[in-house]
């Protein structure tokens, strides 16, 4: 059995993509999962999973989302240990000062290094930008609503790897859930 925390990209934005926490919870509750919970009305699912092919589980998920709630979403799962590593090897704890503008943009998979290098963050500033192993982070000082470096600006850079983001404060209590 693992702990997961299930990542939904673009649910619940705008009036767009709606899927009620509550429904989600009996999706993956009928999906075999126990232990289910959500966090926030972001597409935030933790859950215990006796299987642990996290592609297979992605994609039933994305599947049955769609089938009953008819919603397309893309889904990223990260267990305890990987968040974990996540939170602790933060490159950017020293330049954050608010929780809030600290962003994690979790990434299906590690972005192409040559698309990675093709980026150039100093052309972004004050953003400040550093890359983790299937995560990017962002320091976004004057608020990341309106900054053009938004999930799709990393899909499309990264070589169409699917992203989807989370402040500082989502990440650290997403990671304290999964550990009770």
């Amino acid at each position: 059995m693992r702990r997961y925390v299930a990542l939904l990209r673009g649910v619940n934005l705008g009036g767009r993509g709606r899927v009620p926490m509550a429904d989600l919870r009996r999706l993956l509750e009928g999906l075999g999962h126990r232990e289910v919970s959500t966090y926030l009305q972001s597409g935030n699912a933790l859950f215990t999973a006796a299987r642990t092919d996290e592609d297979a589980l992605c994609a039933e998920i994305e599947d049955a989302i769609s089938r009953e709630m008819g919603v397309s979403t893309r889904c990223l799962l990260r267990d305890g240990a990987e968040l974990q590593r996540v939170v602790e090897r933060n490159p950017l704890a020293d330049v954050a000062t608010n929780p809030a503008r600290l962003v994690v943009t979790f990434l299906l998979r590690p972005p192409d290094a040559a698309a990675l290098a093709a980026v150039e963050p100093a052309k972004y500033a004050p953003i400040v930008l550093a890359p983790g192993e299937r995560e990017m982070y962002g320091w976004y000082p004057d608020g990341f609503g309106k900054t053009p470096l938004a999930q799709a600006f990393f899909e499309k850079r990264l070589g169409g790897v699917v992203a989807t983001a989370r402040n500082w404060n989502t990440v650290t209590s997403l990671l304290a859930q999964l550990g009770s």
